[in-house]
């Protein structure tokens, strides 16, 4: 047995520990601190009304992208609140020196986009951000959560933060996956399994063949999604797949720093005989392209299952009656052939090159279907630009499709981009709690290819049946 094993978290976790406070919480010293326009202008103001200076403005990065439009992004922000905190935001960074990439700027993006595709997220750190979904860089091995306003003023002022220190949790999926099976549809297939509370207090480590054959596109769609199961984050040991996806960006280390950094990323790994307070084991032949049909995204079925009935549930039985009411479905119905309204491909979980590309060929000869409005929204500029140098753009607009500009757009309904009352949004975001998208919209969370077959038959479609 090994000596003192421990796990990737805990390795993670204890290297950052500034001083541990009895029967209380760790003091945690942030390596990347991400803000964006929504949740930073009252942390700065916070700092301003008790005189308190940012500690290292070089360690936070800011981008506009939840209340950014996604259309005409060269002319003044419409709305008054998203044109205000967006001033706001360029305003308090150039105060305190912080970097900056706003409407534009050819950096611009979501936030959880443009830190990996910079260099900025790297192994073994710890990040943090104003926003839930900061989970995703745990796809690179770090420690990353989401945070309130206030804790982003304590980072700002402090670059630490106080945080209990979660259970440890390992699922593993093993196996390959299937034919029309991606990542997208492992992590909704294990929310499903362990319900969107299953996880609470937890920090989860995914392992197995299934999440090493993924590319960092997919881990970070899988850690992008593990708070949807209640867990405080997710993470994936890196790998020479990590490695090769880093090396060359921007802010990644070079030459010798790159030697040492890689002599230490290679040890970020979970020792053979540690131990987890809780372990699940699934199978990837067992997934197959998921949709949800509720209002949560535990809420979840092979796309080829009906409806589960009341009588299937063990819990929580009037709060599914009102979830199906809401999405005027009903119990043991089948939801292939269901009409859809809308499509949305982008935001933090698929709006990645590889997202667009299994998109792009689902619809590659196929035409819109009438009765379908598509918002294709690249995560970032740089994103923007790959689909348009890899011909995916000629690919899209061959089918009726219109690309838009880079931001959060129809993920959570913070900018122009909302559904209307009613209508039905095979949407590839991450939340399709009621009102996400927009007042009254219903939303079915699924993968780019389950979105794609959508919209290209205006029903809900088995993506399996379109490929070649």
């Amino acid at each position: 047995m090994s000596k003192n094993p421990q796990t990737l978290f805990d390795k993670v976790w204890d290297a950052h520990v500034v001083q541990k406070i009895a029967d209380g919480p760790d003091v945690l010293f942030i390596d990347r601190h991400f803000i964006h326009e929504v949740t930073s202008p009252v942390a700065f103001l916070g700092l301003k009304n008790r005189n308190v200076d940012v500690m290292f403005p070089e360690k936070t990065f800011a981008t506009a992208d939840h209340n950014t439009p996604t259309i005409n992004q060269h002319l003044p922000v419409g709305d008054p609140l998203s044109a205000n905190q967006l001033k706001a935001l360029e305003e308090n960074t150039a105060k305190y020196g912080i970097s900056h990439w706003g409407l534009n700027n050819p950096k611009n993006g979501i936030v959880h986009v443009v830190g990996p595709e910079n260099g900025i997220t790297l192994p073994g750190m710890t990040i943090v951000c104003g926003d839930s979904h900061t989970s995703t860089h745990g796809a690179f091995g770090c420690i990353a959560f989401g945070i309130g306003t206030s804790e982003v003023e304590m980072v700002l002022a402090s670059q630490c933060i106080m945080q209990p220190k979660p259970k440890k949790m390992r699922i593993n999926v093993h196996g390959s996956m299937q034919k029309g099976v991606t990542p997208k549809d492992v992590v909704l297939y294990i929310i499903a399994k362990l319900t969107a509370a299953g996880a609470t207090g937890y920090f989860v480590e995914f392992a197995g063949s299934v999440f090493e054959s993924m590319s960092m596109e997919g881990r970070m769609t899988v850690c992008n999604m593990s708070i949807e199961m209640g867990a405080r984050g997710g993470m994936i040991a890196p790998d020479e797949t990590t490695f090769q996806y880093i090396k060359g960006r921007e802010k990644a280390p070079k030459g010798d720093a790159w030697d040492e950094a890689l002599a230490y990323w290679k040890t970020l790994k979970t020792d053979a005989d540690s131990v987890f307070d809780i372990e699940y084991n699934f199978e990837g032949a067992d997934i197959e392209p998921m949709i949800t049909y509720g209002t949560n995204p535990g809420m979840g079925i092979g796309i080829s299952h009906a409806i589960p009935t009341g009588a299937d549930m063990e819990s929580g039985k009037a709060s599914y009656a009102k979830s199906l009411s809401y999405m005027g479905f009903k119990e043991d119905e089948p939801m292939l052939g269901k009409k859809i309204d809308y499509v949305f491909i982008g935001s933090c979980t698929n709006g990645r090159i590889e997202d667009f590309r299994a998109f792009a060929s689902i619809i590659k000869g196929r035409k819109k279907a009438d009765n379908v409005t598509a918002w294709v929204v690249p995560g970032s500029h740089v994103v923007e630009q790959q689909i348009k140098d890899e011909g995916i753009l000629d690919i899209l607009t061959e089918a009726g499709f219109e690309l838009r500009q880079p931001g959060c757009s129809a993920c959570l309904a913070m900018n122009d981009d909302k559904i209307p009352v009613g209508k039905y949004a095979v949407s590839t975001s991450n939340r399709n709690f009621e009102g996400r998208q927009g007042p009254g919209a219903r939303t079915l969370l699924a993968s780019p290819l389950v979105a794609a077959a959508a919209a290209v038959t205006g029903v809900i479609t088995d993506p399996r049946t379109l490929i070649g």
